[in-house]
């Protein structure tokens, strides 16, 4: 088992038209937040993993709990390729500026 430090990004586009598409974009965000993920932009979650096993295991978890429809995409990432993010418009979040490259952190 190899211990190199990735990042699972899920992005999604998820319909919420009616209540119960609603209902379901809601339950995946809070799915998501309740396995460890952390919000990036509003429809972009990461999660960080200390090894590729972890990371499939979590892309797993999404897919079973991802809605019929709409759009949920998975990115692994290594930390090192995260870490190097260029952001255009706006500011890093909380979370980024306080762990630097390479550390983990644990809530």
């Amino acid at each position: 088992m190899s211990y190199k430090i990735m990042r699972v990004a899920v992005f999604f586009d998820l319909p919420t038209n009616t209540k119960a598409e609603r209902r379901a974009a809601t339950q995946f965000r809070k799915f998501l937040l309740d396995d460890g993920f952390d919000m990036l932009q509003y429809s972009v979650y990461t999660r960080l993993c200390p090894n590729r096993d972890v990371a499939e295991k979590h892309m797993m978890r999404v897919k079973r709990h991802a809605p019929d429809s709409g759009s949920v995409r998975l990115l692994y990432l290594t930390e090192h390729q995260f870490t190097h993010m260029y952001v255009i418009v706006g500011e890093k979040t909380v979370q980024e500026k306080n762990v630097p490259a390479g550390q983990l952190a644990f809530f």
